[in-house]
C-alpha cells in the first residue's frame, strides 16, 4: 500500500508536522510505502494558473503539477495533515487541490459533467485547532468541513473517506506527556485502519 502524507504547516517543529510524521513513521512500520509531501518546504505554489482552468481549450499544466501526479499516480491512500484556520483548510492545501487534483487527475469531463478518476484512493485527515474539541463540534465547523471539504473532494474524485481525526485546543506550550499521548493515537488511527485486518 502506498499512502501520500500531505501535510500543510508553515513551521517545521510544529505539531501538525509531528504528526504528519507519526503517520509516516506508523504506515512504514506496516511495511507500506510512504511519500511526504512538507507544501510549505516544498514552496509549492497554491495559485491556480489560467491555463489550467477547465474550458473551451485543453488545460496545461505546469512541471511541479505533473511532478506531483506523477508522485500521486499509484498512491493508495491520501492522508492530508493540517491546521484549521478559519475553520478550513491552510489556502496552500486548497491550492495543492485546486492545481493537483483537478481535472485530467482527480476528475475528467463527460457528457453529463465530470466523472472521477480515483476510486481506488482513499482519504484520511487529521486536523488540529486552537478552539477546544467542543466548540469545533457544537458549532457546526468540523461538520461543515466535513461536508464542504472532504466529502465534496471524495465525491468529485472518487475517494473513499476513511477518517477525519480531529483534535482542538491544540496550543503552544502543550505538554511533552499530552503531545506523546496525541501522537500515539495518530499511531492507532493508522494502525486500525491500513493495519492487518483493517
Amino acid at each position: 500500500m502506498k499512502h501520500a502524507v500531505i501535510v500543510a504547516h508553515p513551521n517545521a517543529t510544529s505539531f501538525t508536522c509531528a504528526r504528519a510524521q507519526a503517520y509516516a513513521d506508523a504506515a512504514r512500520g506496516l511495511g507500506h510505502d510512504v511519500i511526504e509531501r512538507d507544501l510549505y518546504r516544498m514552496r509549492f505554489d497554491p495559485c491556480l494558473k489560467a491555463a489550467e482552468l477547465p474550458g473551451s481549450h485543453r488545460p496545461r499544466f505546469g512541471a511541479d503539477v505533473q511532478a506531483e501526479r506523477a508522485l500521486l499516480e499509484d498512491t493508495d491512500v491520501l492522508a492530508f495533515i493540517y491546521p484549521l484556520w478559519f475553520n478550513a483548510p491552510p489556502a496552500i492545501l486548497k491550492g495543492y487541490v485546486d492545481r493537483v487534483l483537478s481535472m485530467g487527475f482527480g476528475y475528467e469531463p463527460t457528457p453529463g459533467g465530470t466523472g472521477p478518476r480515483l476510486t481506488n484512493t482513499r482519504l484520511i485527515s487529521f486536523t488540529t485547532s486552537g478552539a477546544p474539541e467542543a466548540w469545533v463540534r457544537d458549532t457546526g465547523a468540523l461538520s461543515a468541513l466535513d461536508r464542504l471539504f472532504d466529502a465534496h473532494l471524495a465525491g468529485v474524485c472518487g475517494l473513499s473517506i476513511v477518517d477525519h481525526v480531529h483534535e482542538g485546543g491544540i496550543v503552544q506550550g502543550l505538554t511533552p506527556e499530552a503531545g506523546e499521548a496525541t501522537l500515539a493515537a495518530v499511531r492507532s488511527v493508522v494502525r486500525r485502519h491500513f493495519g492487518p485486518g483493517g
